[in-house]
């Protein structure tokens, strides 16, 4: 498969976010400030990527040969667990900071449903190795990207008057059904 193809519609036209919204909670509980968000997105491409070659790694080699493919959510899920313990420790060694700022979302990536569905999607596409390892990668950064540019708008949001009702989680909301809509343009028309 071309990787520029793979590449463009990981980012653009399939955005995990904001086109298969998958990811939805972290991306509404951490895109309060961009500093917090390019961090969110460091550790969710570090995990995704790590996880698709793990997880590919584990359907190729362990699961199809013996036949437990029916295993295959069980053992995904448990690798993702394990590998964001891993940057749960070394973000708590490395940057307290960013560790403090992340808070509870951190764990919640081994929730993530955009990490266990980029592995699984990996081999629905039939990717091999490095394919998928694109694909994951290109799909992080397009998570990074929305959760930027929603931590954008939302701190612009913080400056301007909205009106009383729709102050804080209402105006998040709508404002990602609109960030959504913008990026189903990139899908094109479909006759």
């Amino acid at each position: 498969m071309d990787y520029f193809v793979i590449i463009i519609s990981a980012i653009f036209v399939s955005n995990i976010v904001l086109t298969q919204f998958l990811g939805i909670c972290p991306f509404l509980g951490v895109s309060t400030r961009i500093s917090t968000s390019i961090g969110m997105g460091g550790a969710v491409l570090f995990v995704m990527t790590l996880a698709t070659m793990t997880t590919w790694i584990f359907q190729y080699y362990i699961l199809i040969p013996y036949g437990l493919e029916f295993m295959q959510t069980i053992v995904f899920i448990l690798v993702i667990a394990a590998l964001v313990q891993m940057v749960e420790i070394m973000l708590k060694k490395v940057s307290p900071a960013l560790y403090q700022a992340l808070g509870i979302f951190l764990p919640l990536i081994t929730t993530n449903c955009a990490v266990l569905g980029v592995a699984i999607l990996t081999m629905q596409k039939h990717f091999n190795l490095l394919e998928g390892v694109v694909f994951s990668i290109s799909t992080a950064i397009g998570y990074t990207m929305a959760l930027v540019i929603f931590a954008g708008i939302r701190e612009h949001l913080d400056i301007i008057e909205v009106p009383k009702g729709m102050r804080g989680i209402p105006i998040a909301l709508v404002t990602a059904g609109i960030l959504a809509m913008a990026f189903m343009g990139f899908t094109g028309m479909v006759k």
